[in-house]
């Protein structure tokens, strides 16, 4: 173990943080050593993200925390061993990085694409009344909310309903019966991917608000907790935001803007039997495939710098770098 496990917290000057903090997790020490660049974090999430990591128990889990707190390999080589590397692979996929806590498994990364993929196809479908696109759209966001509340940096924030106003176009296609296949395109397939991009970043920023107004803990190149930054929670959840308006939106506009012009050149794909459901194979396809790429985008460990911080913060330390969780 390196000495990013097991620091003392230390009290900023006028703040009292309370109780112990908890210091960096395994799972942190992990990925400072192992997520240095896009491709070291797609090749882990990739293996992270497989479904059948649902399946372990509790104590399971457990024993693999224990067989990783008592590892004398370095990471890297612990990776070489098929035993060590199965306790990874368990461990980063269900145990909250921050916290050492196990993650509900319905939230957990590995049941992100098998619950998301049917809400994401459900919501992008044109329902006939508006009742059931509220419905959909209530449930996916609420399910984004809950995952986001889960893998944050706190757990005690409250998800928004605002965000079930992707409902607009279809509320506008239903209400006015454009006739024009222009705006008909427009409604259909350009506004709404858009459109849950900016309200799945919208999510994550509510959802987890709290971490720019109260904090996140900061860590020194020890992993010495050495107090709670306003600025780098804010860089936290921008980050995050970003990563999922880019998953959601990408995995709505490509399959329809494909579908689109593919149409033009299959008369098959003009027949809504045919063309709904190779749209939703498409969109989960899209889906599947952009969850790695999506988390894989900014480092789990992420850094800010010593003039970015709160002159509080950086008048306890002489640190240049600071660590922090960003979440996912």
């Amino acid at each position: 173990m390196t000495s990013w496990a097991g620091a003392e917290p230390t009290r900023l000057p006028g703040q009292a943080l309370s109780g112990r903090a908890s210091p960096m997790d395994l799972n942190l020490e992990f990925w400072r050593s192992e997520g240095k660049t896009f491709f070291q974090r797609f090749r882990h999430w990739a293996d992270i993200l497989d479904p059948l990591l649902l399946l372990a128990s509790n104590e399971k889990i457990d024993n693999a925390k224990i067989l990783l707190l008592n590892k004398g390999e370095k990471i890297t080589e612990s990776l070489e061993d098929k035993k060590l590397k199965e306790a990874w692979q368990l461990n980063l996929s269900s145990v909250h990085p921050g916290s050492g806590d196990t993650i509900p498994i319905a939230l957990r990364p590995p049941a992100f694409l098998p619950l998301t993929a049917p809400l994401v196809v459900a919501t992008s479908l044109l329902h006939r009344g508006n009742t059931q696109t509220f419905i959909w759209q209530y449930l996916f966001h609420s399910y984004i909310g809950g995952f986001t509340l889960a893998n944050g940096n706190y757990s005690g924030t409250e998800a928004s309903d605002d965000a079930t106003k992707k409902t607009l176009p279809h509320y506008l296609m239903l209400r006015y019966k454009p006739q024009s296949p222009s705006i008909q395109f427009l409604f259909r397939n350009v506004i709404p991917g858009p459109l849950t991009a900016i309200l799945c970043a919208f999510n994550v920023t509510v959802i987890r608000s709290v971490e720019f107004e109260n904090g996140i803990k900061i860590m020194d190149s020890k992993g010495k907790v050495v107090g709670v930054s306003q600025r780098a929670g804010e860089k936290a959840v921008k980050e995050t935001a970003l990563s999922r308006a880019l998953l959601f939106g990408t995995a709505i506009c490509i399959p329809d803007f494909m579908l689109h012009f593919l149409k033009r050149t299959s008369t098959a794909l003009r027949n809504p039997f045919v063309w709904t459901p190779v749209r939703s194979i498409m969109m989960v396809s899209v889906l599947g495939a952009m969850i790695p790429v999506s988390f894989s985008l900014v480092p789990q460990v992420g850094k800010i710098q010593r003039n970015e911080l709160e002159p509080e913060i950086i008048s306890t330390t002489e640190e240049t770098e600071f660590f922090y969780n960003r979440g996912v």
